[in-house]
């Protein structure tokens, strides 16, 4: 067999694995996306993402109540579609301006900062939309 053909098999091969893995993150994405929906019935969801240095990304899951308690932070950080999302408990049960300070967040890293105030910004803007959100008017009995 030429050289180019084997080449074009080998691509072949590494297209349809990536073109896998990338299916198995996603479900893995949706399952754990599904179950902070199921156990969390009320208040907001944040996603966030990064691009870490090389390549590695972080991508950032924040429930916050609707107190702005935060209720779950999980992270999912790495170059392989293998990468699975772990819990942070450092801020379970803290308001969510601890994670808007700088400091606290250092620990963490700069992608999982950037991914984090990512999340923190997408609440904020659900909750500020839910409470611009007009009342229903009253309906007068008859």
């Amino acid at each position: 067999m030429a050289y180019w053909q084997l080449a074009l098999i080998a691509l072949g091969v590494v297209w349809v694995l990536q073109a896998v893995g990338t299916w198995v993150q996603m479900r893995h994405y949706r399952q754990v996306m599904s179950g902070v929906a199921e156990r969390w019935s009320d208040g907001y969801v944040g996603a966030g993402n990064a691009r870490g240095t090389l390549g590695k990304g972080v991508i950032v899951v924040l429930v916050v109540d609707g107190g702005g308690i935060v209720r779950q932070l999980l992270v999912m950080e790495g170059r392989s579609v293998l990468a699975k999302f772990r819990s942070i408990t450092t801020f379970d049960g803290k308001p969510l301006d601890a994670l808007r300070d700088p400091e606290a967040l250092a620990a963490l890293g700069t992608a999982q900062a950037q991914a984090i105030g990512r999340a923190v910004e997408q609440i904020d803007r659900a909750s500020a939309k839910a409470s611009s959100a007009p009342e229903a008017p009253a309906v007068a009995a008859t």
